[in-house]
């Protein structure tokens, strides 16, 4: 694709900033442009091989046209040190391109949300289901002996990786039950029920109705969410990438490790983000959700749906009809996706881990980790088309480190010596067979249970695919095939 005469000025007079040493904000504006605007539009949309050919021209622009955090897997400390361009950190471009949208089933956007408040829209299923778009980005993964370092760009730098464009619920998932299709929709018609379609506490505050759906087996999830388009793999329940993803866009946000940081919506004298997105729903006694509804999903979907496609928190209040449970939560919201962390574990695709027993009992010893993008080879039964990027500890505790490698996996390595504050501020929970060796799925998030064990890095590999539990759901994503992966 060639370019137009005022693209080439405009970037001539880019590249010429850049060989002299100035900064995009030394660029001189015209009509109030941004000059980092300028080279967004330059590089439009569909100009892909525009991009391609830039990526050779421009590799000194890396700290203008990035922005990452730094973490040091020696210091305790939760915070990030902010690297990159400082005006990109505080845009955050590409977070701030997250949307919300109604999806068709072809996977064509039929409606872009209101992005100030959602409530507005008809989101009940019947014109698509309600969906985040995250937008194609770039980023890289670097490892410099104990210093880890996650840089963003909406460029192809050098050395970066595409993260294609791709869709995942604003919801946690629930199940058309007419048909037995995965959906993200807001809808208290019984074919929409929650939890384990249980009908008998319609009409009361521990219905199941406009809740999400749980009791069922990663695999089956993975078929619902398939049925939405006969003969595709393109519609999935959540997956690996997509939560490795979105955690990763929240540490370069915020700068932090810890997710459940008091939220705060005031950004700092710099203008950066700062906080996390609260405890979310963790806070409630285990014995008593079990009393109320036998640990089954009670927050509503689309409870936060007021704040559109921004961040914040919702309160919700719960209370039995003879008072006798009472107990407020506040919902967390991640521009557009809601309750990313708390609530319900999610089942994720894409993922598997082969866990074996100690030697003395016939086996290595090793938890090792295999992640698959192509959702064709998705399996809940073998690795082919997996790749084994690490392996994950071997005992339950706060998560002090992650695999991380070349591809930024958010799979626990060491849980020994971290805590609810430090380091990585989540919980790892697995177990070791008795001999031979078990195949086994991560849940990710936690359960409202949970307090300060639960997070975005809170992972859980105790079940098989076909294991299904009253607390445990998943979200529903769209993989979009046109994109490379």
């Amino acid at each position: 694709m060639a370019f137009t005469s005022d693209e080439e000025s405009k970037l001539k007079l880019i590249i010429s900033a850049f060989e002299n040493g100035k900064r995009l904000s030394d660029l001189p504006t015209a009509s109030g442009t941004n000059p980092y605007d300028m080279l967004v539009e330059v590089l439009d949309e569909d100009g892909e091989s525009k991009k391609a050919a830039l990526a050779t021209l421009l590799p000194y622009a890396e700290e203008q046209c990035s922005y990452g955090v730094e973490f040091n897997t020696a210091v305790s400390s939760p915070t990030c040190t902010r690297v990159g361009s400082s005006d990109l950190h505080k845009r955050c471009p590409i977070q701030n391109r997250l949307r919300g949208c109604l999806l068709d089933d072809d996977g064509k956007v039929v409606e872009y949300l209101d992005p100030s408040d959602w409530t507005g829209h008809d989101r009940s299923g019947v014109r698509g289901q309600v969906m985040v778009e995250i937008p194609t980005h770039y980023r890289k993964f670097e490892t410099e002996g104990n210093k880890r370092r996650v840089l963003l760009s909406e460029f192809p730098l050098p050395g970066y990786t595409q993260v294609p464009l791709a869709y995942v619920s604003a919801y946690e998932a629930t199940v058309q039950r007419s048909t037995l299709k995965l959906a993200s929709v807001v809808n208290v018609n019984p074919d929409y029920r929650g939890g384990n379609n249980a009908a008998a506490n319609d009409g009361t505050s521990k219905s199941f109705l406009g809740r999400p759906a749980t009791s069922i087996s990663r695999t089956n999830f993975r078929n619902y969410a398939r049925k939405r388009k006969a003969g595709s793999s393109e519609w999935n329940c959540m997956t690996y990438d997509i939560q490795k993803t979105l955690y990763w866009l929240f540490v370069v946000e915020y700068a932090t490790l810890n997710s459940q940081a008091a939220y705060n919506a005031a950004p700092t004298a710099e203008g950066y983000r700062q906080g996390g997105l609260g405890a979310g729903v963790t806070n409630w006694d285990g014995g008593t959700w079990n009393t109320f509804n036998g640990y089954n999903p009670f927050i509503p979907c689309g409870i936060t749906d007021s704040l559109g496609n921004n961040t914040g928190v919702v309160a919700y209040h719960l209370e039995n009809e003879d008072g006798s449970i009472s107990k407020d939560f506040k919902v967390p919201r991640y521009h557009g996706i809601e309750n990313p962390f708390g609530h319900i574990w999610q089942w994720t695709d894409g993922i598997n881990v082969r866990i074996s027993a100690t030697k003395a009992n016939g086996g290595d010893e090793l938890s090792k980790v295999y992640v698959c993008s192509d959702p064709s080879m998705f399996s809940d039964t073998g690795y082919t088309g997996y790749s084994h990027v690490g392996n994950e500890a071997r005992n339950d505790g706060y998560v002090k480190e992650i695999i991380f490698g070349i591809g930024g996996e958010i799979m626990p390595k060491v849980c020994t010596g971290g805590g609810s504050t430090t380091y990585f501020c989540d919980y790892h929970y697995t177990n070791i067979p008795n001999s031979g060796e078990v195949l086994r799925g991560v849940l990710f998030g936690g359960s409202a249970d949970h307090g300060a064990n639960a997070g975005f890095a809170s992972a859980r590999s105790l079940y098989a695919p076909s294991g299904t539990r009253a607390y445990v759901g998943s979200r529903l994503c769209f993989l979009p095939q046109s994109e490379a992966r």
